[in-house]
């Protein structure tokens, strides 16, 4: 009587060890993108985690981009000056002084939280046509990710007003 008769035991045959992993599959899940950072607005994520993820660095940066300008001073927590704050500005976006006002504060945002971005231009647009009550001022910046490439890339956003 061996030690293996007394024990509850399993027995496995190698050939039914599974289905074989060929090169070619193992090279193409090495080629897969690491995720480098959570999309927002937030979605759940598919079979790779949690969250929808950012496996582009460009779109990265552009996603934290328009998180940097959209957000006011105080709004994050640990960071009060984290932002364009630009909530102070939105009613009178389109004048030249305050344009110019948003322009710096847009610069100073990136050039402390994001240096390798460099912003380009600057566009102010308003649009009524869904709605006569409330109307939206947008804000087009162009910039580019030297760190990256050579190409212009462009953030469209669009902040809420009172009318």
């Amino acid at each position: 009587m061996s030690m293996f008769d007394q024990v509850n035991t399993k027995s496995y045959s190698f050939k039914s060890s599974g289905t074989k992993i060929s090169l070619a599959e193992t090279i193409q899940e090495e080629k897969a993108k690491p995720p480098l950072g959570i999309k927002t607005p937030m979605e759940l994520g598919d079979n790779t985690g949690l969250f929808a993820m950012h496996t582009d660095p460009a779109r990265l940066v552009s996603d934290n981009l328009r998180n940097l300008i959209m957000t006011n001073h105080g709004e994050r927590l640990g960071f009060y000056d984290f932002g364009a704050n630009l909530k102070p500005l939105v009613f009178d976006l389109g004048h030249d002084a305050i344009d110019q006002e948003a322009i710096r504060r847009i610069s100073r945002a990136v050039e402390k939280y994001m240096p390798f971005v460099s912003l380009a231009n600057f566009r102010v647009f308003s649009d009524r046509l869904d709605n006569d009550q409330v109307a939206k001022v947008g804000i087009q910046i162009t910039y580019k990710i030297p760190l990256i490439d050579d190409q212009v890339r462009s953030l469209e956003l669009m902040l809420y007003v009172g009318g």
